[in-house]
């Protein structure tokens, strides 16, 4: 492997009982949770892209239309947008597995609305609504490329490690978020 590559820590998550949710108390006003009923591969690849950006998120971004709409239109399939007083604020994606199992497989919030108590309202809809689908597991990974709370917010809903793992990845360069930096909070005075 090239010297370019880094090492990035994979951290696997799961739950296996549904009384182990421990469920976010913050509620913020405004908030709506919804279900993308209609596979929209344009509206999947703008969250995709507006949350994961900044983080480095890559596996998506040299799919087409036709590889987009076989992943989020297969059965049980399914996507969830968090609005705050009517703006995409965040989503998640359930995918069910084999066993019984189902992964959120993409989860996040669009910059401005970290930190504003979404994300662990978000969290516990994605869980229940993954045991609500008839799971024996619900189950997410995460690395430390993510942003430096999820590991923290995972953990907070009753998520537990079950597999740690180190990586090598070819950082990206600019990555097609809103805009680059765009988890990064302006300069002063700009």
């Amino acid at each position: 492997m090239s010297d370019a590559y880094e090492p990035v820590t994979v951290f696997h998550l799961e739950m296996v009982d549904p009384a182990k949710l421990r469920p976010s108390t913050a509620t913020p006003a405004g908030l709506e949770i919804i279900e993308a009923r209609l596979p929209s591969p344009e509206f999947g690849r703008f969250l995709y892209t507006a949350v994961g950006g900044d983080w480095q998120w890559r596996d998506r971004l040299t799919w087409d239309y036709a590889r987009w709409m076989r992943t989020i239109g297969q059965p049980g399939y399914e996507t969830w947008v968090a609005y705050l007083y009517g703006t995409p604020a965040g989503y998640y994606e359930l995918e069910p597995q084999e066993g019984d199992s189902v992964e959120i497989c993409y989860f996040g919030l669009l910059p401005q609305f970290i930190g504003k108590g979404v994300g662990g309202r978000l969290l516990t809809h994605a869980i229940a609504r993954g045991w609500a689908k008839g799971a024996r597991r619900v189950w997410v990974h995460t690395c430390s490329l993510d942003h430096p709370l999820a590991l923290t917010n995972y953990q907070a809903r009753g998520l537990t490690l079950f597999k740690q793992e180190t990586v090598l990845v070819l950082p990206l360069g600019e990555t097609p978020g809103a805009w680059p930096g765009a988890n990064r909070p302006p300069a002063p005075g700009q």
